[in-house]
């Protein structure tokens, strides 16, 4: 078992000049359940906007053929723009010839216009 300074609570022989570093740090701890739980937080932005793209996803691979869909990763819709990212570029050029109907299917589905769709070669994930 390792020693440790009863009075800062560090191991012994533990730097002096990081000590106030990692004390000030320890006082600021919160629990993760109270940082999730906070109304109006980057995380609840963060949790919705993944929602949000997750929900783009399904529509976009509903108005593809079922071995497409299966290549599309990542999508998006940004001031009427739809992203897609597909995981090669075989993909992405047979994607390429059916984005009108893709645009058609995703703005009926999901009620809102699209203007544009871009198709990007994403890495696969992981």
């Amino acid at each position: 078992m390792q020693k440790v300074d009863s009075k800062q609570g560090f191991p012994l022989g533990f730097p002096k000049q990081f000590t106030s570093i990692f004390t000030v740090a320890m006082q600021n701890l919160r629990s993760v359940s109270d940082l999730v739980s906070r109304t109006g937080n980057k995380l609840t932005a963060l949790k919705t906007r993944a929602q949000e793209r997750t929900l783009v996803v399904e529509q976009v691979r509903a108005a593809l053929p079922a071995r497409l869909a299966l290549a599309v990763a990542s999508a998006g819709i940004e001031q009427g723009r739809l992203t897609i990212g597909v995981v090669g570029a075989v993909w992405a050029s047979r994607l390429r010839y059916l984005t009108e109907s893709v645009k058609k299917g995703v703005s009926k589905s999901m009620g809102i216009p699209i203007l544009a769709v871009r198709v990007r070669v994403v890495p696969p994930p992981t």
